[in-house]
């Protein structure tokens, strides 16, 4: 894995890679208040086969936050911003895999600032859709994130919030506790994003209704879904599968929203549709 930072839309976004230059390029774009480290080990499974992106999105882990957030924070920025990354980088042609607000974007962009350039694409457990009682649950731990004294408390509170996520080992819990914290001037650590990107639930209540999005897509596309998702409903998910580009649907046990790409059934279903597409 390399480290790095590019400058879109007057923002510094960082990134990690990993992979041979010369390789396919696949983007791995996060979910709202994560950030690209989630994705260490699905990138560590793709690196022997594809050119391996995942940048950190505007607000979070290592990327500038915003000055102006009401205007920023939310889709249409975001997908500008992909488009940039990707001019940014070179990348005429590539496939996308996003969790959550990740997948959101990936259906924001390929209809819109990169349509024609997304070859394929996987969405982790979101739709077109946002359930008001989901967007309600995330409006109220993302934008008043807890500070602790300890960094060891902090991974506690991760465990619970991210329970959803399914299996992680105590190293996996670890990692994402050491790549999400960040140290506020008192000496506590909190979660290493800027709150106000909460913002968007607020500002823009229905940028994530993006049916007319999905059904303008013309592209290979894989939905996943944890079985006990609460922001991707059984009847949305069915409904994707016969809209727009009538994805392939694959859903996991033992996990509810979302499925962190990091145990191999969940990894081998990535890797074969990204070579199938």
């Amino acid at each position: 894995m390399q480290s790095h930072y590019t400058v879109c839309c007057g923002r510094e976004i960082h990134y990690t890679e990993w992979g041979r230059p010369e390789a396919p390029p696949v983007l791995l774009w996060h979910g709202m208040g994560r950030n690209c480290r989630d994705f260490d080990d699905l990138a560590a499974a793709l690196s022997g086969r594809f050119r391996v992106l995942c940048p950190d999105q505007i607000g979070r882990g290592l990327s500038e936050w915003s000055p102006d957030p009401d205007v920023e924070y939310c889709l249409a920025f975001y997908a500008m911003i992909a488009r940039a990354f990707a001019d940014a980088l070179g990348l005429d042609r590539l496939r996308w895999v996003g969790t959550s607000m990740g997948g959101a974007l990936g259906i924001r962009a390929a209809d819109t600032t990169l349509r024609g350039r997304i070859l394929s694409l996987v969405v982790n457990d979101i739709g077109p859709t946002l359930p008001g009682a989901a967007a309600e649950r995330i409006r109220g731990y993302v934008g008043a994130p807890p500070a602790f004294a300890r960094v060891s408390e902090l991974e506690a509170y991760l465990r619970q919030i991210y329970a959803p996520f399914g299996a992680l080992t105590d190293a996996q819990w670890r990692r994402m506790t050491e790549t999400s914290v960040r140290r506020r001037l008192n000496g506590h650590v909190t979660t290493h994003y800027d709150p106000a990107i909460v913002r968007q639930l607020f500002v823009h209540p229905r940028d994530c209704e993006q049916w007319d999005h999905w059904d303008a897509l013309d592209l290979p596309v894989l939905v996943l879904r944890g079985a006990e998702s609460d922001l991707l409903l059984p009847e949305v998910a069915e409904a994707m599968t016969r809209r727009g580009p009538c994805a392939r649907l694959a859903e996991f046990a033992g996990c509810g929203h979302a499925p962190a790409l990091n145990v191999p059934a969940q990894i081998e279903t990535v890797e074969r549709f990204l070579d199938g597409a």
